[in-house]
């Protein structure tokens, strides 16, 4: 077994490392906002954790945590006053008495009601505020896991998964692209100890983009001096994410588990803890209290950055920012209610928004009663 998990880990590291001068270094980043209240109350530290219906999104692996009934979970959140929306939507089938599970999982990031002004000009150049209508940008993403458990025993578990991507975005009538991925990741639980490695983007997932314009407004694009585009194609590098947990034992009733994950990126210097001219390593690390399986309390700190410290003009000084999270939980039979109070920028430049999930597990009337 231990060859095993050494092989597969091995491989997932080979297919992940890129030439990165490929790849753009920012593509699909509303993949990277996250999935459901507790992952983001405890700054997206879920790698090793994470076993329900969220693990299709975190570490499709996890999904064989979801045993002998399905498991629904959806996510609303609202950033930048209301502005920008995200919406989720999972879910995970254990199947062949547990030992395997299916997941699917769609997310949409979108601003809505973005005002046109391309025709706000008239062509004797007076201005007709008739002319300005609405459009939305919306940003899709479908994901379809598989996960089987490849070892287990009374007091271990391990698992690996892969999450096949379709990726949907649009601008308006103006632009749409289509994009493909897969992800793979391997997961152990151990008696207190968890382990997990997630591959993201292992075959360069792309956006095939394609673009539309009127020719009124390929003439005002003209004569404002803006490129008028006709077809692109994006690509997301690969990325390795290792994480490590371990839940400590404070009493009869009441348990803390600790979490630490890595997000490694292999296309050149980022503003990172780690940072190198073709690997950085960014850091996430999160906690949750368990009272009694009943309640949950969570904290996170994750996207460490160096920047200038507010208000010091003169020296210009650097100082360490971090984006913190608070949450809580709650748990009644099958239902549970999680709440995160999370921070899409960092310390020093808040953008806080609050984040409710809900997680309902499926089960049949006998086990309901």
């Amino acid at each position: 077994m231990r060859s095993y998990l050494i092989i597969c880990l091995l491989a997932l590291l080979a297919i992940s490392i890129p030439c990165h001068s490929q790849f753009r270094k920012y593509s699909n980043e509303f993949l990277n906002v996250g999935a459901g209240a507790r992952g983001l109350a405890m700054g997206s530290a879920q790698i090793a954790s994470t076993k329900d219906e969220t693990a299709g999104y975190w570490n499709p692996a996890g999904l064989t945590g979801i045993k002998d009934h399905p498991s629904v979970g959806l996510m609303h959140a609202e950033y930048f006053s209301g502005i920008a929306k995200y919406d989720y939507l999972s879910a995970g089938i254990p199947i062949q008495d547990n030992r395997r599970a299916l997941g699917i999982s769609l997310m949409r990031f979108a601003v809505d009601e973005i005002p046109n002004t391309l025709n706000l000009v008239e062509p004797d150049g007076s201005i007709n505020y008739d002319n300005i209508k609405t459009f939305t940008v919306a940003d899709w993403a479908l994901l379809l896991s598989f996960a089987q458990n490849i070892r287990t025993t009374e007091t271990s578990n391990l698992s690996f998964g892969i999450n096949a991507k379709i990726i949907y975005r649009k601008i308006g009538s103006f632009a749409t692209a289509w994009g493909f991925g897969l992800d793979a990741g391997l997961q152990y639980h151990g008696k207190r100890s968890h382990f997990g490695i997630v591959a993201r983007d292992i075959t360069t997932t792309f956006n095939a983009w394609s673009f539309k314009f009127t020719d009124q407004e390929k003439e005002v694009l003209y004569l404002t001096k803006n490129d008028i585009p006709v077809k692109s194609t994006e690509l997301t590098a690969p990325r390795v994410i290792i994480g490590g947990g371990y839940d400590f034992r404070l009493g009869n009733s009441v348990s803390l588990m600790a979490e630490l994950n890595a997000d490694v990126t292999f296309d050149g210097k980022r503003n990172t803890v780690l940072s190198g001219n073709t690997i950085s390593v960014d850091p996430h690390i999160g906690l949750e209290a368990n009272i009694k399986d009943v309640f949950f309390i969570r904290a996170g700190i994750s996207n460490f950055q160096k920047a200038i410290k507010d208000g010091d003009t003169t020296n210009q000084k650097k100082v360490w920012i971090y984006q913190p999270a608070v949450g809580a939980g709650f748990k009644l039979k099958n239902v549970m209610i999680d709440y995160a109070f999370t921070n899409l920028a960092n310390q020093s430049n808040p953008l806080y928004t609050h984040v409710f999930s809900l997680r309902l597990n499926i089960a049949g009337k006998k086990e309901t009663e």
